[in-house]
């Protein structure tokens, strides 16, 4: 583990134009409107949510991947609306091997206008200079096509495709895995 982050602290951030932060109990509203979209839900591994109780569920699944030092995910407010309109985060955390991998979601009257870029921005940057990450790794399914193009914004290098990698919602999808490297980012 890194020695200036010790996961004892859950690390917030403003980028131009939101603020990036742990998620609140009033912010449950908002994660059940984003995840109960099926046009959210499409490509991750989660069904649409039916309840306020699932979005709890999955508020209390952040806390615990932050207690077990194994990931953070966080909330993307708009400081306008005081919404929540997206996460995004780590998992996978591997400490031996300085290797993470990034996730992230966005309710959909918000795609197209640069919000994803603008934060994960944030959160690669602190990954590689708070947490000592060598590399950040992404795995998309290949018919999401917006996703592969922001992750080509962000300079991740296409690494392969792992076949039919997770069984999902009824079937195998294959996963297209990129990363991007310490060394690339510096």
């Amino acid at each position: 583990m890194s020695t200036n982050f010790t996961f004892t602290t859950f690390p917030e951030f403003e980028t131009a134009r939101f603020i990036v932060r742990k998620a609140q109990e009033n912010d449950c509203f908002d994660l059940f409107e984003l995840y109960s979209d099926e046009s959210v839900v499409k490509y991750i591994p989660l069904a649409p949510f039916k309840s306020i109780e699932d979005a709890k569920h999955e508020m209390n699944w952040y806390e615990k991947i932050f207690k077990e030092q194994i990931g953070l995910r966080w909330v993307i407010e708009d400081p306008t609306t005081k919404r929540v309109i997206g996460t995004c985060g780590f998992l996978h955390y591997e400490k031996a091997h300085n290797r993470i991998e990034i996730g992230y979601d966005l309710m959909p009257t918000y795609w197209g206008k640069g919000i994803m870029k603008e934060t994960l921005e944030s959160i690669i940057h602190f990954a590689f200079t708070k947490m000592s990450i060598n590399k950040i790794e992404a795995k998309v399914e290949p018919e999401n096509t917006s996703s592969l193009r922001l992750l080509e914004k962000l300079n991740f290098q296409q690494e392969g495709i792992l076949r039919e990698h997770e069984f999902e919602k009824g079937q195998y999808v294959d996963l297209v895995i990129f990363s991007k490297l310490k060394r690339e980012y510096l």
